[in-house]
């Protein structure tokens, strides 16, 4: 089984947003500057959540006045939504890339590793999704009860029809999206109590190996076909 890619540190889901200061075209310094901004509000809103936030502790974590952040962003909640929109649509490209053309037992592996990735490579959008739904997900209950679900819906569709087809044990397709989701996201939202409780030793980098490993190990054996009794 091939170890998880270890990737930039530096890069992000922000580092990709598209930039623009009300609908103008924007130069470079600018989109620059909508960068940094970002940048500071994702550490801001994945350690205060929404509500906790203010525009002053965004500016000062990017550098710069308020007045100056207010120019780019005028609402606190512009720049929330911004974070939130490209933290969904990072968050579920791999459960877009799930294919029913594919084999179901490298299918689902492929996912939980790519669920593991980004809970070690994009932590701070995992604490600031973790933070909404905390609240309710007033911003976002829209989305899940729409794309979300309809994202969903046609996945647990195709392990369905695995299942029909007897290549993988017949479960809850639903719970199996949502049980792959808690355990790889636990990575992100509980690292502190991950590294921990592992120690020095087993704290480190290869923690998220080590994960890989067990949770594969684990799904595998929940959803390997059943053996036919005769």
């Amino acid at each position: 089984m091939p170890p998880i890619k270890v990737k930039n540190a530096g890069k992000s889901p922000s580092a990709k947003r598209k930039s623009g200061v009300t609908g103008k075209a924007v130069t470079r310094i600018q989109r620059e500057k909508q960068d940094a901004i970002l940048e500071a509000a994702l550490d801001v809103f994945s350690l205060h959540g929404f509500r906790g936030a203010t525009i002053d502790q965004i500016a000062e974590q990017a550098g710069m006045s308020k007045p100056n952040l207010l120019y780019y962003f005028p609402r606190k909640e512009e720049i929330h939504k911004r974070l939130m929109k490209t933290m969904l649509d990072t968050w579920l490209q791999p459960l877009r890339e799930f294919s029913a053309e594919g084999d179901p037992i490298p299918e689902i592996r492929s996912y939980i590793r790519r669920k593991l990735e980004m809970a070690r490579d994009f932590p701070r959008e995992s604490r600031l999704f973790a933070n909404e739904m905390l609240q309710g997900a007033p911003r976002l209950i829209d989305i899940l009860e729409g794309e979300l679900k309809d994202l969903v819906d046609e996945k647990a569709a195709i392990l369905l029809a695995w299942m029909d087809e007897g290549k993988i044990a017949r479960t809850d397709p639903y719970h199996l999206i949502f049980s792959i989701w808690a355990t790889t996201q636990h990575y992100a939202d509980f690292d502190v109590q991950v590294r921990a409780v592992l120690g020095k030793d087993r704290g480190g980098e290869g923690r998220f190996e080590d994960a890989a490993r067990f949770l594969e190990s684990l799904f595998m054996s929940g959803i390997a076909p059943r053996q036919k009794v005769s």
